[in-house]
């Protein structure tokens, strides 16, 4: 199951820590051995029309090689040769036998009693290792919860399992994408991306304990982050920055500093929320808070009322024809699977709506401006990246497109009415 990495691995140095699997730049090494997949994917005919379709293929560079696996099944089967198992096998189990007696049942109590009972009877039977040698259950790991569908079928949680039980040593990780994206996400062939944060994050913090783990590049240098934090314009009633770069707009779950803490810290006399719009953590750029309820209430209501202009400029992995504009009309929603991804969806996504056009191109990126007309997550990162938007994701997005130093995307237009002298303000970077 431990395959061989080619003579193009030699000489390239292992990493010192392990993976960090929700935000991270695939190491060399796992580069090369999703290369190798790809080739023994290409041997297969008979895999060709699924993961044509679309599918999450890992690699787990371990010592002495590397391991293969991928998310879910693959035409129909849990195992396949050159990957490793899954960390619970169905076939031929328990499982089997009571799920068809139960899709014989009549619609009813009975029925979904019985399907609840083999869901948790499921649940039980995943023991998922970790580094220390200790094993916990699905049910344990997600304590306060009930596991989602799927949880320990991904890649990862199989590629340490399998490590785990074979005494291997892992060194890196990384889940890239093969065939086409599915329609209502963002997903481009070849890509590398992070664990998704509802099945796999409690699943994997559980199983990569005892691993020295490469600590989050979110929180890195937050500090100096903090630092570059520029005050524009102060008066008793409002303050407007220039947040930069990997600063939190309010509190997240990282539990790190945000703008809010740092305008009461800074200005203790202020009352109300304070915080009256929000700029994703990855984006920089103006924004406007309040230090009096006063403001708050007056400033909230031009935004509600889309009486404030607001303008963005970001920088395209590919250039496009200069001068070119349009609207990007498209209904998003988060995905309830893999947040904080957000997604394209008929039925329960939300109306969001972008004015665009080209200002130029520099050095084969395209510099867009942006209008939004709605006030969406992530709206204007998934209006690029999406194939029913302009299929060109902003440099640096992680999410959407390909990491970089810093997502290219920032607020420099901010106008509205001071909310006390009434006086038109415009600010501009």
């Amino acid at each position: 199951m431990i395959h061989p990495l080619p003579p193009e691995a030699e000489g390239i140095e292992a990493p010192r820590q392990m993976t960090y699997p929700f935000c991270y730049e695939p190491h060399p090494l796992c580069r090369i051995a999703a290369e190798e997949v790809k080739r023994e994917v290409g041997r297969h005919a008979d895999w060709a029309a699924e993961i044509g379709e679309g599918k999450m293929l890992g690699v787990l560079v371990v010592e002495g090689g590397f391991l293969a696996a991928f998310s879910g099944t693959l035409c129909r089967r849990s195992t396949l040769p050159y990957f490793v198992p899954p960390v619970f096998d169905l076939h031929g189990t328990y499982f089997e036998q009571e799920e068809a007696e139960i899709s014989l049942l009549p619609k009813g109590d009975e029925r979904v009693r019985r399907s609840q009972a083999l869901q948790q009877w499921l649940f039980e039977q995943y023991h998922l290792l970790n580094a220390n040698g200790e094993s916990a259950s699905l049910l344990d790991i997600f304590a306060d919860k009930t596991p989602p569908a799927g949880a320990g079928d991904c890649c990862a949680p199989k590629l340490l399992q399998y490590a785990y039980r074979h005494g291997l040593r892992p060194l890196c990780m990384g889940e890239f994408w093969m065939g086409r994206s599915p329609k209502g996400e963002i997903r481009e062939e070849g890509h590398f991306y992070p664990a998704c944060q509802h099945k796999c994050k409690p699943i994997l913090t559980w199983m990569l304990q005892g691993l020295d783990v490469e600590p989050n590049p979110m929180m890195k240098d937050y500090a100096q982050t903090m630092s570059r934090l520029r005050t524009l314009y102060e008066d008793a009633d409002i303050v407007v920055f220039d947040k930069p770069s990997g600063l939190l707009s309010v509190p997240g779950k990282e539990e790190l500093p945000s703008l809010l803490d740092i305008v009461r810290q800074r200005y203790p006399q202020a009352e109300g929320p304070v915080i009256v719009h929000r700029l994703d953590m990855d984006t920089s750029g103006l924004m406007v808070v309040a230090l009096t309820n006063e403001a708050y209430l007056h400033l909230q209501q031009q935004f509600i009322r889309h009486t404030v202009q607001k303008r963005y400029s970001a920088l395209l992995e590919r250039s496009l024809e200069t001068g070119l504009s349009g609207t990007i009309d498209l209904p998003l929603c988060p995905n309830p699977y893999d947040r904080p991804r957000q997604m394209v969806h008929e039925a329960y996504g939300k109306r969001s709506i972008t004015r665009y056009e080209v200002a130029g191109n520099s050095d084969g990126h395209a510099l867009v401006r942006l209008w939004p007309q709605t006030g969406r997550t992530h709206q204007l990162r998934v209006h690029m990246a999406h194939p029913l938007g302009l299929a060109n994701p902003i440099v640096g997005d992680r999410l959407y497109g390909h990491a970089a130093a810093r997502l290219m995307l920032w607020a420099d237009q901010l106008a509205f009415v001071h909310p006390r002298t009434g006086e038109a303000l415009n600010f501009e970077l």
